[in-house]
């Protein structure tokens, strides 16, 4: 199964997609702190990033373009409460494999991960 990382400035909303994934049999690390989901993926390899676009010190699209300088074939999920068509394409540009909207639906992230990962499935 995947390793994942899990970014989002809602403690709760990174715990909730670490539930979601690991019953799916991932192992999910989850931060809330920009910095600390880097230094993570610069010693530890990681195979898909879940990352907020709304962050405390930068935006996940920052974030994004970080990691895929360290990892450039780790896969990448956006999630935002504030969709618009600039920032998907900003973060399609940069690497972004799916987009999820905010509120998190469980099913839809299952399936956009499975989908992200290539159709693994536990």
């Amino acid at each position: 199964m995947a390793e994942i990382i899990a970014l989002d400035d809602v403690y709760d909303a990174a715990i909730l997609i670490k539930k979601i994934l690991t019953k799916k049999g991932h192992t999910v690390h989850t931060f809330t702190e920009e910095e600390e989901a880097v230094d993570f993926v610069r010693n530890h390899p990681v195979d898909l990033a879940i990352l907020d676009i709304k962050l405390k010190k930068m935006s996940g699209i920052e974030v994004l373009a970080q990691l895929k300088k360290i990892q450039p074939t780790m896969r990448a999920i956006m999630l935002t409460g504030y969709p618009t068509v600039e920032t998907a394409r900003d973060a399609i540009s940069l690497g972004a494999n799916e987009y999820c909207i905010k509120p998190i639906d469980k099913e839809e992230l299952e399936d956009k991960v499975s989908r992200v990962l290539g159709g693994e499935t536990p």
